[in-house]
């Protein structure tokens, strides 16, 4: 039984000032990190937990479905090194899929907290780094050429650097100063957070986290199993098709099911894993599962462990949702950025309020550039930009908005002063929202060029080139994606490939679905449209047909 809360105003207050916290953590990670992906993009998280490794404050900014999974991530640490095996100082880090956020980019760290000599939780974090290792293609059928695999290692112990452990991950990557830079910056960002949650119990005066957890988490709880109840109990399916690669469709078979407090999300019937790196961990699907869900019920509360408690994720091992180590995984976002799609569908017969149709940006297209400048200089940046969301019952979709990731855009001055390339455009893409009574949000156009006398390495991973993003009631589907070098040559969403020297690209990211039969538009939106350029002539004339 849930035990009330008597002081539910100091609550909030301690809450909100250990969330501030994590935000602290996180403006300290991004102004000290090397590269523009946590910089610019903000691909990371920041957490503070309880002694049992569950989060009690989670950043609200960064990366939301990272946050999602840190506690299991902990969990399973403290699996291998115990609560009594930690000194004040320790460090470890993992980037293995299976345990943190899905794929080897991504590295997860974990510190403890001591409060006058005693463990009382731990700071985490997970940020993406602009180097692995391994070797970019989409030809990899398993995890081992993607990067090197890090299991959960310390990287300090009692604040000294293990050496070893360092000279190993640096002499596998090729920006090594990037990397250590960025894991510095991560370190920096726990030590925020260290001193802060110190300042936290000796301020009111607590020898340790465990009541105000049991608060937050009871609070975070309950309000989560509150708006499942009132929803009607029942089974609601869904199917989302992408393109996935070529010869291995990808297909989401989703049913979430209802029953007093609790929701289940099953993924049976949905693909097969593959030989290529779509596939998305189950620790992934499950937070690409939750988050949705979390946001659709509960906007206002804030997130920790307790908002998890009452979703259960199932899928069959083997699926591309939950695939066998050790499958190649490091576009395993075009697969779990899908899952949204499905659980909105899903619930829009009984949401039609609150659920948003299919959004350009489930998934995420991404492009990494790497390559030598003229001068010798090695570079390697990934471009962060975002499609169209789906439009809702009441509102036009939002444009060049991630969903259902967090990530950022970042500036083009940034990605240019850090690399020899240039943006040559970056604009609103006119037409691309699906119409609908509310329109879905634009993608945007950017073209890219390659001034240098060498080629630049070029990595597409994306979707939506055969299968845009559905509208709901009767609202039309988005544009595609697609890229087209300045030949007019097509380039594969999923593909590694040379822009030759004095070449460009273009880049189309897709629209959102629309919401509503377009017929039913009211004329001053459908006016305002033309006026601000978000329509294309085509649209219009289709429009007044």
């Amino acid at each position: 039984m849930t035990r009330p809360v008597t002081d539910p105003v100091g609550l909030e207050v301690r809450w909100d000032r250990l969330a501030a916290a994590t935000d602290e953590a996180a403006s300290t990670m991004l102004r000290t990190a090397f590269s523009t992906i946590i910089r610019e993009s903000n691909d990371y998280t920041v957490v503070v937990m309880d002694r049992r490794g569950r989060t009690m404050a989670e950043s609200r900014a960064g990366i939301p479905g990272f946050a999602a999974l840190m506690s299991s991530l902990t969990g399973l640490v403290l699996d291998r090194f115990p609560a009594g095996d930690w000194q004040d100082g320790d460090c470890v880090i993992t980037n293995d899929p299976w345990i943190a956020t899905g794929h080897l980019p991504d590295i997860a760290m974990i510190t403890p907290i001591f409060h006058r000599g005693a463990l009382v939780g731990f700071a985490g974090t997970a940020a993406h780094s602009p180097d692995i290792g391994g070797t970019p293609t989409m030809g990899a059928t398993e995890l081992i050429s993607e990067g090197i695999l890090i299991p959960p290692l310390r990287l300090f112990r009692a604040g000294r650097v293990e050496q070893g452990v360092k000279d190993l991950l640096l002499a596998n990557v090729r920006l090594p100063g990037a990397l250590w830079g960025d894991l510095e910056a991560q370190a920096a960002a726990h030590a925020v957070c260290r001193r802060r949650a110190q300042e936290f119990l000796s301020d009111f005066g607590e020898p340790d986290f465990e009541r105000f957890a049991a608060e937050v988490h009871a609070l975070a709880d309950t309000a989560l199993r509150t708006a499942i109840r009132e929803l009607p109990d029942g089974v609601y399916r869904a199917g989302v098709d992408a393109d996935g690669v070529e010869g291995h469709p990808t297909h989401i078979e989703c049913a979430v099911i209802v029953s007093g407090d609790r929701i289940t999300i099953d993924y049976t019937g949905t693909s097969a894993q593959v030989p290529f790196s779509t596939n998305s961990t189950l620790n992934y699907t499950r937070a690409y599962s939750v988050y949705p869900l979390k946001i659709l019920l509960d906007p206002a509360t804030r997130t920790n462990w307790g908002s998890y408690r009452a979703i259960s994720v199932t899928a069959p091992e083997g699926t591309i949702v939950n695939p066998t180590f050790p499958a190649p995984v490091v576009a395993r976002h075009l697969t779990g950025h899908l899952l949204s799609c499905a659980i909105y569908q899903a619930l829009a017969p009984v949401l039609p309020d609150r659920v948003v149709a299919d959004s350009g940006g489930a998934p995420a297209l991404r492009v990494r550039f790497a390559g030598v400048d003229d001068d010798g200089r090695p570079f390697a940046q990934m471009l962060f930009a975002n499609a169209g969301m789906g439009a809702s019952q009441d509102k036009d979709g939002l444009s060049t908005t991630a969903f259902p990731t967090n990530s950022g855009s970042g500036s083009v001055e940034a990605l240019e002063a850090t690399s020899p390339l240039r943006f040559v455009r970056k604009e609103l893409r006119a037409g691309s929202g699906g119409r609908g009574r509310r329109r879905g949000g634009l993608g945007q156009d950017i073209e890219v060029h390659n001034p240098t006398r060498r080629p630049v390495q070029m990595v597409l991973l994306g979707d939506r080139e055969r299968h845009p993003a559905l509208g709901l009631a009767g609202g039309e589907p988005g544009a595609a994606a697609h890229a087209v070098l300045d030949t007019g040559e097509r380039v594969p969403l999923k593909s590694v490939s040379q822009l030759a020297p004095g070449a460009s690209v273009l880049i189309s990211f897709p629209g959102g679905g629309g919401f509503g039969p377009p017929e039913d538009r009211e004329p001053h939106l459908a006016e305002a449209d033309e006026l601000g350029g978000y329509t294309t002539a085509d649209a219009r004339e289709e429009t007044r047909r």
